[in-house]
């Protein structure tokens, strides 16, 4: 079994990455600043670390630690903020990840394997679903940051040898996404039709994006560690779904009784991505198992239950 470090480790996609490494047998180390993450979700059989990957001390944890694999979902994912502070979006995405780097090569990490977009990579691709082979084309500053990452991996091979794998992500969605988070249109209806506010669909409803529950992407980290080196790879289901969709089947779950309000799509919103899975499935053998309506299911139930928890 492999020590791994997991940053990011408390947050929403980052624990449910860390539920499957222990639940495979691995010794997991998180280090997450709880920005976003919440100790709690933190699988009880993993070691904490409360630590921003921007910092120095985070040497300590690999020196004490010794990881074999870096498994890196630390970011600011927030579109918005990074298109008003992208200095900071910059400082977290490519520096605080540098740092992340620096400290594999001199703790000879065996393999990196690295979280990104593809919802975002793409910009407004003219040929759906995009593949990898898309030319990158991001329209916002935390686009651009998670592909600038990518090419220091690239680097860091060349250089140092360092194996890695790239997984671009599409809308992940499923239990602890917050409702009150900086993305994640899947649980913010959720949490607003639970509550019986009226929600908002931007893009008129009709922005078509791709989405795939966590357990799935989790499933493909854990492949990951053995399969993929130095590839790039979407984990998309290649099909696009509404947010208009959306809004009816979370209907449906919560009990909402009325209709959404629609405005246009925020300045760094794309209208139409998704992406495919096709050479992870060739490369990892790894496909989409679990469908929208149960994915959805999992996730108003889970936050109904937080709900009555908090209220």
């Amino acid at each position: 079994m492999a020590k791994i470090l997991v940053t990011g480790g408390a947050g929403f996609i980052g624990s449910h990455v860390v539920d499957t490494y222990v639940a495979a047998g691995h010794e997991v180390v998180v280090v997450d600043n709880l920005h976003a993450g919440k100790r709690e979700n933190v699988n009880p059989r993993a070691v904490f670390c409360h630590m921003d990957i921007r910092l120095s001390s985070l040497e300590s944890v690999f020196e004490q630690f010794q990881p074999e694999y870096v498994n890196h979902h630390a970011a600011q994912i927030d579109v918005r903020r990074s298109l008003t502070e992208p200095v900071f979006d910059a400082d977290v995405n490519i520096l605080g990840s540098i740092n992340l780097l620096e400290n594999c090569i001199k703790y000879k990490v065996t393999k990196f394997i690295f979280a990104s977009t593809g919802g975002a990579i793409y910009g407004d691709p003219k040929n759906l679903p995009a593949s990898e082979e898309c030319p990158p084309n991001p329209k916002c500053h935390y686009a651009t940051s998670k592909l600038a990452f990518e090419y220091y991996l690239q680097l860091y091979k060349t250089l140092y040898g360092l194996r890695y794998t790239v997984l671009r992500y599409p809308n992940v969605f499923g239990p602890r996404q917050s409702p009150e988070g900086e993305a994640g249109v899947c649980s913010i209806l959720a949490g607003l039709m639970l509550a019986g506010i009226q929600p908002t669909l931007y893009g008129f409803g009709k922005a078509l994006r791709d989405y795939v529950y966590v357990g799935d992407i989790s499933r493909a980290n854990k492949i990951a560690l053995e399969k993929g080196d130095g590839e790039i790879l979407n984990l998309g289901s290649g099909k696009g779904t509404s947010v208009r969709e959306l809004f009816d089947i979370i209907r449906e779950f919560s009990g909402f009784e009325g209709e959404p309000q629609l405005k246009p799509l925020r300045p760094g919103e794309i209208e139409r991505v998704f992406i495919t899975g096709e050479k992870a499935a060739q490369i990892l053998g790894w496909r989409p198992e679990i469908l929208l309506r149960e994915g959805l299911r999992n996730t108003v139930a889970y936050i109904r239950q937080q709900q009555s928890i908090n209220n």
